[in-house]
Protein backbone atom coordinates (compact mmCIF):
# COMPACT_ATOMS: atom_id res chain seq x y z
CA UNK A 1 0.00 0.00 0.00
CA UNK A 2 2.99 2.11 0.43
CA UNK A 3 3.04 2.76 -3.41
CA UNK A 4 4.01 6.44 -3.98
CA UNK A 5 1.23 8.39 -6.06
CA UNK A 6 3.22 9.16 -9.66
CA UNK A 7 2.20 12.57 -10.77
CA UNK A 8 4.49 12.72 -13.74
CA UNK A 9 7.79 11.35 -15.72
CA UNK A 10 10.53 12.35 -14.29
CA UNK A 11 12.50 15.02 -16.60
CA UNK A 12 16.16 15.66 -15.78
CA UNK A 13 16.50 18.17 -13.62
CA UNK A 14 19.64 19.20 -13.93
CA UNK A 15 19.11 20.24 -17.62
CA UNK A 16 15.03 21.38 -16.62
CA UNK A 17 16.11 23.77 -13.95
CA UNK A 18 17.82 26.45 -15.65
CA UNK A 19 16.07 26.61 -18.75
CA UNK A 20 12.78 26.66 -16.58
CA UNK A 21 14.54 29.73 -14.09
CA UNK A 22 15.43 31.35 -17.82
CA UNK A 23 12.12 30.72 -19.70
CA UNK A 24 10.16 31.66 -16.36
CA UNK A 25 8.23 27.99 -16.54
CA UNK A 26 7.20 27.34 -12.54
CA UNK A 27 7.98 23.54 -11.19
CA UNK A 28 6.92 22.00 -7.66
CA UNK A 29 7.30 19.13 -6.37
CA UNK A 30 5.67 17.10 -3.98
CA UNK A 31 5.85 14.34 -1.17
CA UNK A 32 3.89 11.82 -2.48
CA UNK A 33 3.90 8.79 0.53
CA UNK A 34 3.28 11.96 2.93
CA UNK A 35 -0.06 13.28 1.16
CA UNK A 36 -0.63 9.19 0.81
CA UNK A 37 -0.48 8.63 4.27
CA UNK A 38 -1.95 11.54 5.34
CA UNK A 39 -5.04 11.67 2.59
CA UNK A 40 -8.40 11.14 4.50
CA UNK A 41 -9.61 7.30 4.05
CA UNK A 42 -5.93 6.07 3.41
CA UNK A 43 -5.99 4.46 6.46
CA UNK A 44 -8.96 2.71 6.68
CA UNK A 45 -8.18 1.76 3.28
CA UNK A 46 -4.72 0.08 4.45
CA UNK A 47 -6.12 -1.43 7.21
CA UNK A 48 -8.74 -3.08 5.71
CA UNK A 49 -6.19 -4.40 3.23
CA UNK A 50 -3.95 -5.24 5.73
CA UNK A 51 -6.96 -7.72 7.32
CA UNK A 52 -8.09 -8.96 4.22
CA UNK A 53 -3.98 -9.92 3.31
CA UNK A 54 -3.53 -11.42 6.64
CA UNK A 55 -6.47 -14.02 5.50
CA UNK A 56 -4.78 -14.90 2.36
CA UNK A 57 -1.54 -15.26 3.62
CA UNK A 58 -2.94 -17.55 6.81
CA UNK A 59 -4.17 -20.08 3.71
CA UNK A 60 -0.98 -20.23 1.88
CA UNK A 61 0.79 -20.45 5.22
CA UNK A 62 -1.68 -23.71 6.20
CA UNK A 63 -1.39 -24.85 2.71
CA UNK A 64 2.45 -24.56 3.09
CA UNK A 65 2.51 -26.79 6.51
CA UNK A 66 -0.03 -29.28 4.76
CA UNK A 67 2.69 -29.93 2.20
CA UNK A 68 5.85 -29.87 4.72
CA UNK A 69 3.93 -32.61 6.50
CA UNK A 70 3.11 -34.48 3.35
CA UNK A 71 6.74 -34.39 2.54
CA UNK A 72 8.20 -35.13 5.97
CA UNK A 73 5.70 -38.35 5.91
CA UNK A 74 6.89 -39.05 2.66
CA UNK A 75 10.81 -38.62 3.97
CA UNK A 76 9.85 -41.15 6.38
CA UNK A 77 7.94 -43.67 4.83
CA UNK A 78 9.81 -43.49 1.57
CA UNK A 79 12.23 -46.63 2.47
CA UNK A 80 9.21 -48.81 3.15
CA UNK A 81 7.32 -48.28 -0.26
CA UNK A 82 7.45 -49.94 -3.42
CA UNK A 83 9.36 -47.90 -6.07
CA UNK A 84 5.60 -47.77 -7.93
CA UNK A 85 4.20 -46.32 -4.29
CA UNK A 86 7.14 -44.30 -4.04
CA UNK A 87 6.77 -42.82 -7.24
CA UNK A 88 3.33 -41.95 -6.95
CA UNK A 89 3.65 -40.19 -3.83
CA UNK A 90 6.52 -38.32 -5.52
CA UNK A 91 3.77 -37.30 -8.35
CA UNK A 92 0.68 -36.53 -5.77
CA UNK A 93 3.63 -34.16 -3.74
CA UNK A 94 4.64 -32.45 -6.65
CA UNK A 95 0.30 -32.13 -7.85
CA UNK A 96 0.31 -31.05 -4.21
CA UNK A 97 3.28 -28.19 -4.77
CA UNK A 98 1.45 -26.90 -7.84
CA UNK A 99 -1.93 -26.58 -6.81
CA UNK A 100 -0.21 -24.70 -3.95
CA UNK A 101 1.93 -22.43 -6.03
CA UNK A 102 -1.42 -21.80 -8.20
CA UNK A 103 -3.28 -20.86 -5.22
CA UNK A 104 -0.46 -18.45 -3.58
CA UNK A 105 -0.61 -16.91 -7.11
CA UNK A 106 -4.22 -16.61 -7.09
CA UNK A 107 -4.53 -14.80 -3.69
CA UNK A 108 -1.56 -12.38 -4.79
CA UNK A 109 -3.51 -11.54 -8.06
CA UNK A 110 -6.61 -10.95 -5.45
CA UNK A 111 -4.70 -9.20 -3.38
CA UNK A 112 -3.31 -6.44 -6.14
CA UNK A 113 -6.82 -6.28 -7.48
CA UNK A 114 -8.29 -5.34 -3.24
CA UNK A 115 -5.73 -2.96 -3.80
CA UNK A 116 -6.44 -0.86 -6.71
CA UNK A 117 -10.35 -0.97 -6.02
CA UNK A 118 -9.43 0.49 -2.28
CA UNK A 119 -6.71 2.58 -3.42
CA UNK A 120 -8.31 3.85 -6.68
CA UNK A 121 -10.94 6.55 -5.28
CA UNK A 122 -8.18 7.67 -2.83
CA UNK A 123 -5.44 8.10 -5.88
CA UNK A 124 -7.95 9.92 -8.13
CA UNK A 125 -8.79 12.57 -5.33
CA UNK A 126 -5.13 13.43 -4.79
CA UNK A 127 -4.42 13.56 -8.87
CA UNK A 128 -7.70 15.66 -8.86
CA UNK A 129 -5.80 18.26 -6.33
CA UNK A 130 -2.64 18.11 -7.53
CA UNK A 131 -3.65 18.61 -11.08
CA UNK A 132 -5.82 21.76 -9.63
CA UNK A 133 -2.98 22.95 -8.20
CA UNK A 134 -1.09 22.64 -11.05
CA UNK A 135 -3.36 24.38 -12.95
CA UNK A 136 -4.13 27.38 -10.56
CA UNK A 137 -0.34 27.60 -9.83
CA UNK A 138 0.13 27.86 -13.33
CA UNK A 139 3.09 25.19 -13.29
CA UNK A 140 4.38 23.32 -16.02
CA UNK A 141 5.36 20.36 -14.05
CA UNK A 142 5.33 18.89 -10.43
CA UNK A 143 7.73 16.38 -9.54
CA UNK A 144 7.58 13.35 -6.86
CA UNK A 145 10.24 13.53 -5.04
CA UNK A 146 9.83 10.11 -3.82
CA UNK A 147 9.45 8.19 -6.88
CA UNK A 148 11.46 5.51 -7.63
CA UNK A 149 14.53 6.06 -9.87
CA UNK A 150 14.34 9.33 -9.54
CA UNK A 151 16.88 11.74 -9.55
CA UNK A 152 15.97 14.83 -7.86
CA UNK A 153 19.40 15.39 -5.17
CA UNK A 154 18.37 18.99 -3.84
CA UNK A 155 15.36 21.31 -4.11
CA UNK A 156 14.20 25.05 -2.73
CA UNK A 157 11.62 24.14 -0.21
CA UNK A 158 9.56 27.02 -1.37
CA UNK A 159 8.82 24.09 -4.42
CA UNK A 160 7.25 22.13 -2.24
CA UNK A 161 3.55 22.06 -2.48
CA UNK A 162 3.20 19.03 -0.50
CA UNK A 163 1.21 21.21 2.70
CA UNK A 164 -1.04 23.04 -0.13
CA UNK A 165 -2.23 19.22 -1.60
CA UNK A 166 -2.91 18.04 2.04
CA UNK A 167 -4.57 21.36 2.68
CA UNK A 168 -6.77 20.76 -0.06
CA UNK A 169 -7.37 17.37 0.38
CA UNK A 170 -8.78 18.04 4.10
CA UNK A 171 -11.18 20.44 3.04
CA UNK A 172 -14.48 18.76 2.73
CA UNK A 173 -15.55 19.04 -1.03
Amino acid sequence: MKRAVYVCMWLGLVGAAPAAAQSGVKIAFINSRQILQQTPGYTAAESTFDREVKGYREEVQRLQRQLDSAIQAFDQQSIALSPAARQAKQKDLQSQQQRLGQRSEELQQKAQQREQELMAPIQARINAVIQGLRAEGNYAVIFDADAQGGTVVAADPALNITPKVLLRLRTPQ
